[in-house]
């Protein structure tokens, strides 16, 4: 007998009791019972994603005549509702579910079924009149709605993304201009080597972050083309001959993306190479990142016993038993967020190869995975350019000290007096702890007016091109 505070429904499992306030129904009941895995639910914005392909389909199927105007309409009110930020506290399915999806993909449509009851002023579970299958989900299976659900949150939380690698692209410009003039020696094998200025560090940093968001860019496009109306094994089962056409024509209206019918409807269901392609970008961005940062610490480490050519804003105090000292924390974080995205992508990967035939059900933990990532970095690039990268400063007498002792400038001389003559004289500056300049100016092996032509930081640093070679 149903209490007081449920309802009763039934599936093809049997009969259960299902809190009467829910949206959501018995086969989402039933996934909260089976996956207590990790209490994280899917993202809003991919709730959001999978209400669009709702309403994109509710609409197909009503122009092409196969669902009532009135049930259409109540399932595209109940969508945008949902879109609107309203229910998401329904979608209860943990992350790590069903494969292929088939947990959420039911939750969305119960709650949509229940809510879009509601608007035509029916009771929640009166399935006669609007089924979560049967109208819902008409012309869709788990398979074709959850990867284009997977595209489409990808698709719209990348431009962000976009956007915010722009940000610290931009900024990292900004750094290097302003440091334009600031010569420093260079380090290779993390030894002295020939100098450079702190501005084309700078430069190549703001480079690199482009050719990472160029990568990620035009890799997106893969995502474009959606396999929506293919449904359970790609075939297009139990669907109106125009319905592919129809429903992702309607999807790019609702989205403001340029989607696309699927190439081959079949390899679209099995294979996952877009999800892939767009995760190893991430990890490529995330690799680049930790390669900054790791240089950025290094500038940074002293103050008295590290390098300190740079000074990173300070943003907390860094220890509880060290009174005064300040850590490169905004940087450790970045270091922390490129970490999980490089394990994220190894998640992803292991997904992506694990599809068998017409189908790959690994698709829950992809979404969370690359969803994660691009959320990490959403979240935390706007406060790393705003509190760290923006804030830099430079101690200009530390660059200047370490460079005019640096034994690599004797580089300079190997035109004039060889290679091997050039090695004894940086040997011996280290050993008498002197510059190359004082020494070759000392043993008089060149003129001040040649010395000088060299020891200009525009010649030094590659901005001024000079024939260095002796007549």
């Amino acid at each position: 007998m149903t209490g007081t505070n449920t309802r009763r429904e039934h599936d093809s499992l049997g009969e259960r009791e299902v809190p009467e306030d829910a949206y959501y129904g018995i086969q989402t009941l039933r996934a909260v019972e089976n996956f207590p895995v990790s209490g994280i639910m899917a993202r809003p914005e991919f709730i959001n994603a999978y209400a669009m392909v709702k309403k994109a389909a509710a609409l197909a199927n009503m122009e092409i005549g196969w669902l009532e105007p009135y049930v259409a309409e109540a399932i595209v009110a109940a969508c945008d509702e949902i879109l609107a930020g309203k229910l998401h506290d329904q979608f209860v399915v943990d992350d790590f579910q069903a494969g292929a999806g088939t947990s959420l993909n039911m939750n969305i449509n119960e709650v949509v079924a229940n809510r879009a009851l509601e608007l035509v002023g029916r009771r929640k579970g009166d399935y006669s009149v609007i089924h979560p299958n049967d109208h819902v989900n008409m012309s869709q299976s788990t398979n074709d709605t959850y990867p284009t659900a997977m595209r489409l949150c990808v698709l719209i939380i990348a431009q962000d993304l976009l956007d915010n690698l722009e940000l610290l692209r931009r900024a990292f410009v900004r750094k290097g201009m302003e440091f334009q003039t600031v010569l420093k020696s260079g380090r290779t094998h993390l030894m002295d080597a020939l100098p450079v200025t702190l501005g084309q560090e700078f430069m190549a940093y703001a480079t690199a972050i482009k050719k990472a968001r160029d990568q990620l860019k035009s890799t997106l496009k893969m995502l474009e083309e959606v396999p929506l109306g293919a449904t359970a094994v790609g075939t297009g089962a139990n669907t109106h001959p125009d319905y592919h056409r129809m429903v992702v024509k309607h999807l790019s209206v609702i989205t403001s993306l340029n989607l696309i019918e699927s190439e081959d409807p079949r390899e679209a269901l099995q294979s996952r190479l877009g999800v892939a392609s767009v995760s190893g970008c991430m990890r490529d961005l995330a690799l680049e990142l930790i390669r900054i940062s790791n240089d950025l610490r290094l500038m940074n480490s002293g103050p008295t016993t590290g390098l300190a050519e740079i000074k990173l804003p300070e943003t907390q105090p860094g220890s509880s038993i060290m009174p005064g000292k300040v850590n490169p924390v905004m940087v450790e974080c970045m270091n922390m967020i490129s970490f999980q995205i490089v394990g994220n992508d190894l998640a992803v990967a292991m997904a992506v190869q694990a599809g068998q035939f017409e189908l790959n059900v690994m698709n829950p933990v992809m979404v969370h995975n690359l969803l994660e990532s691009m959320v990490l970095l959403n979240n935390y690039l706007p406060v790393f350019v705003g509190k760290c990268i923006s804030g830099i400063e430079v101690n200009e007498a530390k660059c200047r000290s370490y460079l005019e002792k640096n034994p690599s400038l004797a580089t300079f001389l190997q035109p004039h007096i060889g290679y091997e003559r050039a090695a004894e004289i940086a040997k011996e500056a280290i050993k008498r702890n002197m510059s190359i300049r004082d020494l070759v100016l000392e043993k008089g092996i060149m003129t001040k007016e040649q010395v000088d032509a060299i020891f200009d930081w525009e010649f030094l640093s590659g901005e001024k091109k000079i024939d260095n070679r002796r007549k």
